[in-house]
């Protein structure tokens, strides 16, 4: 639904740092069409702008709670995003992404304006990169009958960068709030579609591939 004119938008700041929160909310306080809101206060429509030096597990964890869990629209302001990092963004539900050397006052407001209708805000280096990322990922899954069209499905990319870093199944399941039967289910469900053996041939397959 569209915001009328009157409608301020909700939004909340996450940041890691003092002097970054400060340096955003003081921009975002100038704007009359934006409420600063305090972190989890479960407004509905809220947008959570989220700013970061590093896209790491701690990260990523933050992004699924606050786009699954608490149902908010995330700005994420970065330094930059790795190759490996772009779909698991996009996957986490991200709605806009601004890169720090950026983040003026007017581009906050644009992303944030775009994340609260629900639309997309991507810088275009990073579109093309994506692009790129997924059309190689297409033409893996080409090459393997079987493989879903749209290649490994989220969560065993998910299962399987886990698995890479050397975590034991039930390290993997508390990290991405699955049971351990799932995390074997999704384990069980590639590797028999895709004819490999064990664990570290599938870790070397998404290796391979470039799904991580």
């Amino acid at each position: 639904m569209a915001l009328s004119a009157r409608a301020r938008i909700p939004v909340e700041v996450h940041a890691s740092d003092p002097l970054s929160f400060a340096g955003a909310t003081g921009q975002l306080r100038r704007q009359p069409e934006i409420e600063l809101v305090e972190e989890m206060a479960g407004r509905a429509g809220t947008v959570a702008i989220l700013l970061v030096d590093a896209l790491d597990e701690a990260t990523l964890s933050r992004l699924r709670r606050l786009t699954r869990t608490e149902g908010t629209r995330v700005v994420l302001v970065a330094n930059a995003l790795r190759e490996a990092d772009l779909l698991q963004v996009v996957e986490c539900g991200v709605r806009a992404v601004v890169w720090r050397r950026e983040a003026t006052e007017d581009r906050l407001l644009q992303a944030v304006r775009a994340a609260a209708r629900g639309d997309g805000d991507l810088p275009s280096d990073l579109i093309a990169r994506l692009i790129a990322q997924v059309g190689s990922m297409q033409r893996g899954a080409e090459r393997l009958p079987g493989t879903p069209a749209s290649g490994l499905v989220r969560r065993e990319v998910d299962v399987l960068r886990l698995v890479a870093d050397g975590l034991s199944t039930e390290e993997v399941a508390a990290k991405l709030a699955y049971s351990e039967r799932t995390v074997k289910n999704v384990m069980h469900g590639l590797t028999t579609r895709l004819h490999l053996r064990n664990r570290a041939h599938a870790v070397a397959y998404a290796l391979r591939e470039g799904y991580i």
